[in-house]
């Protein structure tokens, strides 16, 4: 009876061993496969594009219709200033959200909304950029980097506000108990006490809900529109690169195919740079939290 008993346990060990091996190698095969993928559109873009990435791309303004040269600096300079905007927007509403729904989670107005930030992050980018021209564009009678900057922070409030919420929650509840055991308030204990310790995973997620916005170009549409020179007036419809190389590869001009992959390059290149920051960001906190 034992060697029974014994003999089946081996067999469902082994059984479950080899499934527990093959689950192993298919999730490396589909993680592979992802980078694989990755790879080849990035490799696809530098041979497409490598030719047109000189100093004068990235210091100069296009050249006019039919004209070989010149280069994208006016939507560079573009793109960061609409991301600027758009933090600015994004982030103290995003974050105040998130904060709110981790700390009042079992109230109903909390969940109504959870899910109306769940709503919003399946809506199409294009809506946004919809209700920020009526919103924006209309009342000032033109376009603007304010209504671009607008139109991408808002679509950021639902990624940040979900991503704050799971870090934020993720701090240990003795830290709060503590705190308020001394008499401190309950805001006072949110401000110092559990934002900070959730600061990295925070930062985490605007970085990667400032990733997400920075390759949009639908919203941008209705409300940057894009500018060909240099623009230094927020209330003036202003350059993008994702507007400018939307522009160049539909256009008939070889040297402006060639200009908008490189434009995607350089796109590609900032999402990576701001991706690999915030990882960064957050091994560093981790390394000095462990030797503090």
């Amino acid at each position: 009876m034992k060697a029974l008993i014994h003999t089946s346990f081996e067999r469902t060990r082994l059984r479950r061993a080899i499934w527990d091996r093959a689950m192993v190698y298919i999730l490396s095969l589909c993680a592979l496969g992802i980078l694989c993928i990755l790879f080849l559109i990035i490799f696809h873009l530098f041979i497409k594009g490598v030719t047109s990435l000189n100093w004068d791309f990235f210091t100069h303004l296009p050249k006019p219709v039919g004209e070989k040269g010149g280069g994208m600096a006016n939507a560079i300079a573009g793109t960061f200033t609409l991301l600027g905007l758009a933090v600015c927007v994004g982030v103290p509403i995003g974050l105040g959200a998130g904060v709110y729904l981790s700390e009042y989670a079992d109230l109903k107005f909390a969940q109504t909304v959870r899910f109306i930030a769940d709503v919003m992050n399946g809506i199409p980018s294009i809506v946004y950029g919809i209700f920020a021209y009526i919103v924006c564009v209309l009342p000032m009678k033109g376009f603007s980097a304010l209504s671009g900057g607008f139109a991408l922070g808002i679509m950021m409030i639902p990624m940040i506000s979900r991503t704050s919420e799971q870090f934020v929650r993720m701090v240990p509840g003795q830290l709060r108990e503590a705190a308020l055991a001394l008499g401190v308030p309950k805001w006072r204990v949110t401000v110092d006490i559990v934002v900070p310790a959730a600061l990295a995973g925070i930062t985490t997620g605007i970085m990667v809900a400032l990733a997400r916005v920075a390759g949009e170009t639908a919203p941008l549409l209705f409300t940057a529109f894009g500018n060909h020179y240099w623009q230094h007036s927020l209330t003036q419809p202003i350059a993008a690169l994702p507007l400018q190389v939307f522009s160049y590869a539909i256009s008939p001009f070889d040297d402006w195919h060639r200009q908008a992959w490189a434009g995607a390059i350089v796109l590609i290149l900032m999402v990576l740079l701001i991706n690999g920051w915030a990882q960064f960001y957050v091994m560093s906190r981790g390394r000095w939290s462990a030797g503090k």
